[in-house]
């Protein structure tokens, strides 16, 4: 009996699996570390960054070239909704709270290559990034 629960563990693991990369929807959502991003930033997709934090905090300092969309504003999703879904992007706020949170809508809404900076641009300046004025 032992035998048979392990080749049926065995086999549903299997099954788990292949059903698993079958689901993939192709996409490639990650949360990276700033100097990952900065890697990404620098490379030659040249990605769209994305800064979610509001106006205010945008003012006091950005990851060059990052284009401002507020988190917060009631039209959010619709306005990440009308951004081309296959390019590529780097998103981030002040600690990664909010970032962290849109990552599910980037998901729904059908993005394909989207990463976060893990822990904000608190992060970024911890680690000695570069943050330029808006």
């Amino acid at each position: 009996m032992s035998k048979r629960i392990t080749a049926v563990t065995i086999l549903t693991t299997i099954a788990l699996a292949l059903l698993a990369g079958c689901s993939s929807s192709g996409s490639d959502l990650q949360t990276v570390s700033p100097g990952e991003a900065s890697a990404i930033i620098d490379s030659e997709t040249e990605p769209v960054v994305l800064d979610i934090r509001t106006p205010d905090e945008y003012q006091t300092g950005i990851i060059e070239g990052a284009v401002n969309i507020d988190f917060y504003e009631n039209d959010f999703a619709i306005q990440l909704d009308a951004l081309d879904k296959e390019a590529t992007y780097v998103v981030y706020c002040r600690s990664g709270n909010r970032s962290g949170q849109s990552m599910t809508l980037f998901e729904k809404l059908g993005f394909v290559n989207v990463t976060e900076v893990q822990g904000g641009i608190l992060a970024w300046e911890a680690d000695g990034l570069p943050v330029v004025a808006p």
